[in-house]
């Protein structure tokens, strides 16, 4: 069965002339419960994250600022939203949901959090709409639990995973790898295990060839009990944000390759959504949605 974390908590009222689509994260569930992709059966809504899990990824005194909501406003301007309970909530579901879809991806194959993708995060700071890196704790939880031993992170957000390659630079049982626009933020990069960055206005065809050059030798190279993945769709060459020049059909092909790759290698892979910016909001809903539709096709 299909498993989405989700959770009305996730749809937060949108600030005053922010651009950030916060829309998205019911409208997705909403048009594929609308298609008859899934039912409510699908849906769980996970609890809020135990402090032990956020603190094997995250910098204690970090954690505890954010829980009071005392962390000094230029790090708030950094993440880019005022703290709130409401906000610091919703994190922390979002990382329980990402660790909860783990358990089900061993489970059925693959399991997606709605939301998530949340990889700016590090292990001390937050950063572009990122408090809490929900795919790193999640990682934390399996190593930590004896879940896995090898794991493969493959970031295909078009800005790079910075807070996912600081928190595991030093962790050789996590191999992360960025694919992202090269020109995007975050405009200081960490380093990542492998980092391709692309020039702007790369489109369909350059695009897939470096996918499917990289990602099964990745897999040969470091044999992964398990993958996670993030599929942000702000790599559409109408997003205002992105810089690349993917069509849908191209995003939706990227989507089908990883899935492939998991399958054919029997690794079970958690995806976690990302960003996406177009200005209509239809192309991130029918970008982000063609990744449930290939899941649904393809693993049952």
């Amino acid at each position: 069965m299909l498993k989405i974390a989700f959770d009305p908590v996730y749809i937060l009222p949108v600030p005053p002339n922010h651009r950030f689509p916060m829309s998205k994260y019911e409208l997705i569930p909403g048009q594929l419960l609308h298609e008859g992709l899934i039912t409510t059966e699908n849906l769980f809504r996970p609890d809020v994250v135990s402090e032990e899990s956020i603190l094997a990824t995250h910098d204690k005194d970090y954690w505890h600022q954010l829980h009071s909501l005392n962390l000094p406003a230029k790090e708030q301007r950094r993440i880019g939203f005022e703290l709130s309970e409401r906000l610091i909530e919703r994190e922390q579901r979002i990382a329980q949901g990402t660790i909860d879809g783990c358990k089900y991806a061993f489970e059925y194959g693959i399991a997606f959090n709605v939301a998530g993708g949340t990889h700016h995060a590090g292990t001390n700071w937050g950063e572009g709409f990122c408090l809490l890196n929900d795919q790193s704790i999640a990682a934390n939880y399996l190593l930590n639990n004896n879940l896995a031993s090898s794991i493969l992170i493959i970031d295909l957000d078009v800005h790079q995973g910075n807070g996912t390659a600081q928190i595991f630079e030093n962790e050789l049982r996590v191999f992360t790898f960025s694919m992202h626009g090269a020109n995007n933020f975050p405009y200081r990069k960490e380093i990542s295990d492998m980092d391709i960055a692309l020039a702007d206005g790369t489109s369909d065809n350059e695009y897939l060839s470096i996918l499917k050059d990289t990602i099964p030798k990745l897999i040969a190279q470091q044999k992964p009990e398990f993958i996670f993945y993030l599929s942000g769709v702000d790599i559409l060459q109408t997003d205002k944000w992105g810089k690349l020049a993917l069509t849908k059909q191209g995003c939706k092909e990227r989507d089908r390759f990883v899935f492939e790759q998991c399958i054919a290698g029997d690794i079970p892979v958690q995806v976690s959504m990302g960003g996406g910016y177009s200005p209509d909001i239809k192309d991130i809903i029918e970008a982000h949605c063609n990744t449930y539709r290939l899941a649904t096709q393809m693993y049952f």
